[in-house]
């Protein structure tokens, strides 16, 4: 029977030790639960590991991976969601081996970037379950590494194994980034810095002291799903409860019964599941939900937009669900993922910017019922490590107010990209050495600080800059998605696409709604709306609206939309055979 406060949590120096800790002192408690739905409407199948049991699975794939391995060597985890691929992932760093967290090849429209992902790690060994096994093996084809298959591996071959004290400097594992604006590049995560994330993540959301259940149907190849869902729990010793992300798309109602379920439940979602479960959970499926339990709601989406949450807790309010629940943070997987959050239980912090002041630099204050305002959320501060702004070009410190690109510097940062120079990226200096001494982490990433707030703004490769005026992509999209009830929400992009006399125009290609077919909407009409109100709240006339069919907008192993894919596909034609009523403009 678990009590419902873990031990107090010591310090190591790698997650497998804290595995070996708690399953030396608490080895009867639950570690990991995973919650599959076998059936449409199935209230879930639970399969447990308690502290005990994660550690004989661990050391006994730590000892198959190890044989025929030297350390540092990859090992791809090619694992469905599940506790096969919790124990995968923890048996490498056991083994002094480099993890490489991945998906299975079945995962639509990702097989490209995964054997380019497999081409750039080299991995020696790739782990997979029985379930997955034929399919792995066909994608690998004849000569490929060495495949451990993690569930037929006997628990006595980790008997006699003695396991590895890594460094905590080496590299623990590879996290490949989503890849939304440049090719996928591998971070090397030391050991070092995924426990540091770990530690910091628990104190900033409250969790160090207070009883917690990491409940997460994000992916574990994903950088937030793995440190949620794998590191913070092993660190504090609490139970992560998992779910499929596809169970959770076919009815998202699982989610908030596995939160209800769990007191202290903490999750993480990107902004568009928020709304999907406003849309899709129905008054029956509402009743008897109790999310009252509910520490914190984690949105890192960029920018986090104060609406989402708003929506969210405007329908389940009735369910209990408290305001300060929900936490708009900020984070990348160079830095392991953490960097700022909101605190659980404070009010939402919200600015009402004006928008020609923020693409000119400046975040100035506007009415909240302007227009031509953007509201974003203030995504708090950070928990042990340091956040500046700084001028990209100058590398001048800016100060509060002055938008800019965020700078960070702890011990979370990653050691760089594997096999690639990184110094550009990774060993950042002030112009003036007092502003900030030492190496930072260029994120890429816009952003401001107004009342001690970091406020993040869009990517700075996703700017569009029309006749020298800039032009937030998540804006342009926030207004195409609201002129009009046939666009669907948060599955369209907005980029620059080459112009006439060598300059740049705008372009918006989005997805038509599911409960719309295309053969029976007034294309032209829509497109009109979306020009229309882009024009009236941007001042921007866009050359290009290409409204296609639902799935066709590429998106990121993260679920973002792509918006540099979405812009390669529409130079290279990709969507001519669409719809072409916008081209005419």
């Amino acid at each position: 029977m678990d009590s419902r406060r873990p031990p107090l949590a010591p310090e190591c120096p790698t997650l497998p030790e804290y595995v070996r800790h708690w399953a030396g002192t608490t080895p009867d408690r639950r570690a990991f639960t995973f919650v599959e739905h076998p059936a449409q409407h199935s209230r879930g199948v639970h399969r447990t590991l308690t502290w005990r049991r994660l550690d004989v699975r661990v050391r006994a794939l730590a000892a198959r991976l190890a044989d025929g391995t030297r350390p540092g060597d990859r090992v791809a985890l090619l694992c469905p969601q599940g506790t096969e691929y919790v124990t995968a992932f923890l048996a490498a760093l056991a083994a002094g081996l480099v993890a490489v967290p991945l998906y299975t090849p079945g995962l639509p429209g990702h097989a490209d970037r995964l054997a380019g992902v497999l081409a750039d790690a080299r991995p020696s060994v790739v782990v997979t379950t029985s379930r997955a096994q034929d399919e792995v093996r066909d994608f690998l084809g004849a000569g490929g590494p060495r495949l451990v298959v993690a569930d037929e591996v006997p628990d006595d071959e980790g008997r006699t194994w003695q396991p590895v004290t890594p460094d905590a400097g080496a590299t623990a594992y590879l996290q490949y980034t989503s890849g939304s604006t440049r090719a996928p590049a591998g971070v090397m995560i030391s050991h070092g810095n995924v426990v540091a994330n770990a530690r910091q993540a628990l104190v900033a959301y409250g969790l160090d002291t207070r009883p917690m259940t990491s409940v997460g149907w994000l992916p574990l190849y994903h950088d937030m799903g793995l440190v949620l869902s794998v590191a913070a729990p092993v660190a504090r010793g609490a139970l992560s409860v998992l779910m499929d992300p596809a169970a959770f798309l076919h009815e998202p109602v699982r989610w908030l019964r596995l939160l209800a379920a769990h007191p202290g439940a903490v999750s993480a979602a990107p902004n568009f599941a928020y709304d999907y479960c406003v849309a899709t959970v129905t008054p029956d499926q509402r009743e008897g939900l109790r999310l009252d339990r509910v520490t914190a709601l984690i949105n890192g989406s960029e920018p986090v937009r104060p609406g989402t949450a708003d929506r969210f807790h405007a329908a389940f309010a009735d369910q209990g669900l408290a305001p300060g629940t929900h936490c708009p943070s900020y984070g990348l997987a160079e830095a392991t993922v953490f960097v700022c959050a909101a605190r659980p239980g404070e009010p939402l912090t919200r600015f009402a910017l004006d928008r020609d002041a923020l693409a000119a630099g400046k975040a100035l204050p506007a009415r909240p019922d302007d227009p031509r305002a953007v509201l974003l959320a203030g995504c708090g501060t950070p928990a042990g490590q340091r956040v500046r702004v700084a001028d990209p070009v100058s590398r001048a410190l800016l100060s509060e107010g002055e938008v800019g690109e965020i700078w960070v510097q702890g011990p979370n940062v990653g050691r760089g990209y594997w096999d690639r120079d990184s110094e550009e990226v990774f060993g950042a200096e002030f112009a003036d050495p007092a502003a900030g001494p030492g190496r930072w982490l260029r994120t890429g990433d816009l952003g401001t600080v107004l009342e001690g707030q970091l406020i993040v703004t869009g990517r700075r490769k996703d700017l569009i800059i029309i006749d020298g005026r800039n032009h937030y992509p998540q804006d342009i999209e926030g207004t195409a998605q609201e002129a009009h009830d046939a666009i669907r929400r948060d599955r369209l992009a907005a980029f620059a696409a080459p112009g006439g006399a060598g300059g740049e125009c705008a372009v918006v290609v989005a997805e038509h709604a599911r409960t719309a077919r295309l053969a029976a909407l007034d294309v032209p009409a829509v497109v009109r709306a979306v020009r229309g109100a882009v024009s009236a709240r941007h001042g921007l006339r866009l050359a290009d609206v290409v409204l296609v069919p639902p799935g066709t907008v590429p998106r990121t192993s993260s679920g973002k939309v792509s918006r540099a894919l979405t812009r390669t596909r529409y130079l290279e034609g990709a969507y001519r055979g669409q719809d072409r009523a916008g081209a005419a403009g």
